[in-house]
């Protein structure tokens, strides 16, 4: 059963960073791509970042472009999200996502691409 928990989430003041985990169980995910998507309050689910299986491409919207990193570790089945100079407007739930069956070379950065998400984990930024 494939299973993706986050965590790291939490109140920070607008200026300061916050680092997301997704810690993926179930298979072994080195072989698919990994996103990140948040919803804040009355807005649609949106698209934050993507990086390959090798960690070798990584797309971002480009609201968070040069604050934000996504990596990650296959060893430890684990992808991250640094957030830095965070803003309000960056307050919502965080999701990671796995994407098992597209086949893609290149990481999608549609929900609709992505086959598991996991609980989400919230993120304030105060002002």
């Amino acid at each position: 059963q494939v299973q993706l928990v986050e965590s790291g989430g939490g109140l920070v003041q607008a200026g300061g960073s916050l680092r997301l985990s997704c810690a993926a169980s179930g298979r072994t995910f080195s072989s698919y791509a990994m996103g990140w998507f948040r919803q804040a309050p009355g807005k649609e689910r949106e698209f934050v970042a993507t990086i390959s299986w090798s960690g070798s491409i990584r797309y971002y919207a480009n609201s968070v472009k040069g604050r934000f990193t996504i990596s990650r570790d296959n060893a430890k089945n684990t992808v991250y999200l640094q957030m830095n100079s965070l803003k309000p407007e960056d307050t919502a739930v965080y999701y990671c996502a796995v994407d098992l069956y597209s086949g893609s070379y290149y990481p999608p950065d549609q929900a609709y691409d992505y086959d598991y998400w996991g609980q989400g984990t919230q993120v304030t930024v105060s002002s």
